[in-house]
């Protein structure tokens, strides 16, 4: 049952979390933290059905977390109930938005955005179609509303369709329950220096976008952060926006971001100000646990400073398993206060 009354109770560690593309969402006036996911570990969160659906974790400091509770149930008149993949909730005039990626069978993966007046839900459609054009196979769409105040859904159009991965922009209504205006191709995945070879995908090949999220630099510079693989994995990189807006031109940063087995990031402040990066690694789907970066903005350059949740150092797996030390990790994980960066 769909319940909006806030948890009182925090007892799941960071690194029981068993989560594909977390996307954290910070609620300022709640002093809560939310992510959202559909698949979990059936032997630690036995109430969690397997049925087409979107749960929440709530969090008071992104260490210690509540168990996961509905949000959103597919119900009869939903057209999808194959996929549900990387859900991200935005905060977005008054309400919040999870976009997702959804597909039936015997149709193409579509994107589409539910909306709620609570971030605990419960959630619903706005409109009974998905937003991403039709015959086009997609997933991971964003939000972004450009200096204008027109909302935008970022998107990647996929390599198995295309080959070359697509990231792709489409105006929205206001509601955000569809499109007004045709798709526009930002970039392609060959763009990026730091990619590896082709993924390989039993007699298909191609290069992979993912996981776009934009973020506005304290200078005013919009960033995009994607995924690719790169020859050390699952990887993340950034492209810089040219215009200072989603049209571009896009210029990708010569060097990966983070390139070891992680990637499908995104970024939020926390209620103190600090500028946070979560993505999930390593990219083995029963192995992933969120990461969480403290990130430093250095002009137009974005740097990692530090891993808080210790998930990378305690057992990590895939790619990097053998790289570094690894072993049962006892400290726990803990955030610090940080100073300000100065250039002198």
């Amino acid at each position: 049952m769909i319940s909006n009354q806030p948890a009182t109770e925090f007892p799941v560690s960071v690194r029981d979390i068993v989560i594909s593309d977390p996307c954290v969402l910070a609620v300022p006036e709640e002093g809560r933290y939310f992510i959202y996911a559909r698949h979990f570990d059936r032997a630690l969160f036995p109430e969690v059905t397997g049925e087409p659906a979107f749960y929440a974790f709530e969090s008071p400091d992104l260490i210690h977390w509540s168990r996961p509770f509905p949000v959103f149930e597919k119900g009869d008149d939903f057209w999808a109930d194959l996929d549900y993949w990387a859900p991200e909730c935005h905060a977005y005039k008054g309400k919040y938005y999870i976009f997702s990626t959804f597909r039936a069978a015997g149709t193409y993966r579509r994107c589409q955005a539910l909306v709620s007046d609570s971030p605990r839900g419960p959630f619903a459609p706005i409109e009974a179609d998905p937003v991403t054009p039709e015959g086009w196979q997609c997933l991971d769409g964003t939000l972004y509303v450009d200096r204008k105040g027109q909302p935008w859904i970022v998107f990647c159009h996929e390599w198995l369709q295309v080959n070359d991965g697509q990231i792709c922009a489409l105006p929205l209504s206001e509601d955000l329950g569809h499109a007004v205006g045709d798709p526009v191709i930002l970039f392609r995945a060959s763009d990026a220096p730091w990619r590896g070879h082709s993924l390989k995908k039993g007699e298909h090949s191609g290069l992979v976008t993912d996981g776009c999220w934009l973020h506005r630099m304290e200078n005013g510079m919009l960033i995009m952060l994607w995924s690719n693989f790169s020859d050390r994995g699952y990887t993340t990189g950034y492209a810089r926006s040219l215009s200072g807006d989603i049209l571009g031109p896009w210029i990708q940063e010569p060097e990966a971001l983070y390139s070891m087995d992680g990637a499908h990031s995104m970024l939020f402040r926390t209620f103190d100000g600090q500028l946070v990066m979560s993505l999930h690694c390593p990219n083995t789907h029963r192995l992933k646990k969120m990461l969480l970066f403290e990130m430093e903005e250095r002009g137009d350059k974005l740097h990692i400073i530090n891993e808080i949740t210790g998930n990378w150092c305690d057992g990590a797996g895939g790619h990097v398993q053998n790289s570094g030390r690894r072993g049962e990790l006892k400290e726990k994980p803990t955030r610090t206060k940080l100073g300000r960066y100065r250039l002198f």
